[in-house]
């Protein structure tokens, strides 16, 4: 089976355009076959984009891992312009989904492929966001979390989304085993948002 998080360019392309309102933005991302919530922006990235925008912390230097088409740091960009904002994915179809989104909503960033850090360049960031892909299995999410430390500036955040049921509370103690500290910031409908700060 071809998830998200593969190589799925063989796939036959079925691209549509979505929108999506947030605070006083409306965007439109493009979407195709073999990414992740292609019919709508799904309801754990509303969270941590509320959640993120309420508390008003982001830094200057954003990395988005597993960025898919884009509406994280596609997003936060638009809200957070002075912003450096870095996109990475393993999925070539949902990179060039995101470049083409970022162009199609007036933003810049560096999008680009990437397993996990792979081909992530400076441990400058001020904050790491991801909604990672649960389907990948804990070792890959895990692998997220661990080299996140490496890549955060001193004093740098790592903010997560992952619901109860898919391994938040495992979550919160491999983030703390890694940074020594992780909060929950936020829960709604089962989703939580984890943040963890690099001391």
């Amino acid at each position: 089976m071809d998830h998200y998080f593969t190589d799925n360019r063989h796939l036959a392309e079925n691209r549509k355009e979505i929108s999506f309102r947030f605070w006083c933005f409306t965007y439109t991302f493009i979407t195709d076959n073999g990414v992740f919530s292609k019919d709508s922006v799904d309801f754990g990235t509303r969270v941590l984009l509320k959640t993120l925008c309420d508390r008003n912390e982001l830094g200057e230097h954003i990395l988005d891992v597993g960025c898919g088409y884009g509406v994280i740091g596609i997003t936060l960009k638009k809200i957070y312009p002075k912003a450096q904002m870095e996109m990475v994915d393993v999925n070539p179809r949902a990179v060039l989904l995101a470049i083409d989104n970022a162009k199609k909503n007036n933003i810049e960033a560096d999008i680009h492929e990437s397993n996990v850090y792979e081909n992530v360049k400076g441990n400058t960031f001020s904050d790491i966001i991801t909604n990672p892909p649960i389907r990948a299995g804990k070792k890959v999410i895990y692998k997220i979390f661990e080299e996140a430390y490496d890549h955060l500036a001193e004093n740098g955040n790592l903010w997560v989304v992952i619901r109860k049921q898919q391994g938040a509370e495992s979550a919160v103690k491999k983030i703390k085993e890694v940074f020594e500290n992780c909060e929950i910031i936020n829960k709604e409908k089962g989703y939580f948002i984890l943040n963890a700060k690099k001391h």
